[in-house]
């Protein structure tokens, strides 16, 4: 049974212990796993898919013929649902995209910055146990907006060697370029090293489990990612108005993902707490995934309870948990309270579930904490900046010997005199 305790009572290591790392035995599979998938290419993919997946497979990439074929399989109510939730994407990421600007202030000088799209990107998508079509739009299309020309998935194969319909619906529909029946670490490494049939990225986005999250750590520094991320988070803050069943759906929403997920409550009444947690355990029977939501509840949900709402934030700003909910009367008198949270739900008709297929807004979003320093998914991920500047003769002459007593101030000469002769 989920645990409540008292907001000024618990310690501060029960609220922020969600560091995941991957253990000795993990990072040691997953460099051998990189350097095979660098040696052998796709031989080693063949073979690791053997062995992880149990699939034997000749051909590596979804043919068109397979991505036409699933979008007819697939119903035209949900071919709408996609399209739908895919304009309610591009909607909101369309808001996100930036302008060139440039100065020309100050005569003979123009300064300023473009924005250029990254043209490569490999898209991760786990198959749990499917491949997640709503994972699909939410990474490939702020990367399409943001002008990226070259979008490469990959997700592993089910057992008879396809690809989920659903999924292959949804590639379609956001606009992937070419996709690949590979998973775990074996698929990060040949998108940043390439193979004979994958081609090598400029940076690799998408969520998985701890094999594809240390494997997206070593590769850092050779392609850009996304982020590390760890196990899903839910945080909810319910006033005593709230309908009990309403919050232990929410929290079993995120429980449900994973046996590391974590469901936090918090509540400024004690009575609410109670019934949550009466009737987390009345759903908690009813769910087809009753096993891992248990582990789930057991090992890492809380139920908090604080003398306020305002202290409620305070807790949630600590947490800086992936999903936030506002399930209160007031939620925009809460927001401006709210520093650290990846995604935030408004009200009590806004459940989390809304956010990751169908509103706009981003579900990949910063776990473990990190939403202290870091955002959501969006077009800025996909996109460079590079700034420009001109200065004519008549320009820099005036700022000369400035410059150059910045450089040997410094110790460098040649910067000093590469201004100079410029006099």
């Amino acid at each position: 049974m989920i645990p409540i305790y008292e907001f000024d009572r618990i310690s501060p290591e029960m609220l922020l212990n969600r560091d995941i790392q991957a253990e000795e035995n993990v990072s040691a599979a997953v460099d051998g796993i990189i350097a095979a998938v660098r040696q052998r290419g796709d031989e080693a993919l063949r073979d690791y898919t053997a062995r992880f997946d149990g699939v034997e497979l000749k051909d590596l990439q979804v043919s068109e013929g397979e991505i036409e074929a699933a979008w007819e399989a697939v119903d035209g109510e949900f071919r709408t649902t996609l399209q739908m939730a895919a304009d309610n994407i591009r909607r909101f990421h369309e808001q996100q995209v930036h302008r060139d600007f440039v100065l020309t202030d100050r005569p003979g000088v123009v300064m300023g910055q473009r924005y250029t799209p990254i043209e490569r990107v490999g898209v991760c998508v786990p198959r749990s146990p499917v491949a997640f079509p709503s994972t699909i739009l939410m990474n490939v299309i702020p990367a399409r907006i943001a002008g990226v020309s070259e979008i490469v998935l990959v997700t592993p194969p089910e057992k008879d060697g396809s690809v989920s319909a659903s999924a292959l619906a949804a590639a379609k529909i956001a606009g992937v370029t070419k996709i690949f029946k590979v998973g775990g670490a074996q698929a990060v490494a040949a998108l940043a090293y390439g193979t004979e049939t994958i081609p090598r990225v400029d940076k690799i986005v998408g969520p998985g489990g701890i094999f594809v999250a240390t494997a997206k750590r070593k590769v850092f520094g050779r392609v850009a990612i996304d982020m590390i991320a760890g196990p899903s988070e839910i945080l909810v803050i319910a006033d005593g108005k709230c309908d009990p069943r309403w919050v232990a759906a929410d929290l079993l929403s995120q429980a449900e993902h994973d046996v590391l997920a974590s469901a936090v409550l918090v509540t400024d009444s004690r009575d609410l707490a109670e019934d949550v947690r009466t009737e987390v355990e009345v759903q908690l029977a009813r769910l087809p995934r009753r096993e891992v939501a248990r582990r789930s509840i057991d090992d890492n949900g809380k139920i908090i309870v604080t003398e306020s709402l305002e202290r409620a934030v305070e807790a949630a700003n600590l947490i800086a948990p992936e999903h936030l909910e506002l399930c209160v009367e007031e939620p925009f008198a809460l927001l401006p309270l709210v520093k650290n949270a990846g995604s935030i739900f408004l009200g009590r008709s806004a459940p989390e579930a809304l956010g990751d297929y169908f509103a706009g807004p981003n579900h990949t979003l910063p776990t473990s904490g990190t939403a202290r320093f870091s955002s959501p998914l969006s077009v800025d991920d996909f996109v460079k900046k590079s700034s420009f500047l001109y200065y004519s003769r008549e320009a820099i002459s005036p700022v000369a010997d400035r410059i150059a007593d910045f450089a040997l101030r410094e110790g460098l000469y040649a910067h000093a005199q590469s201004v100079l002769t410029r006099k």
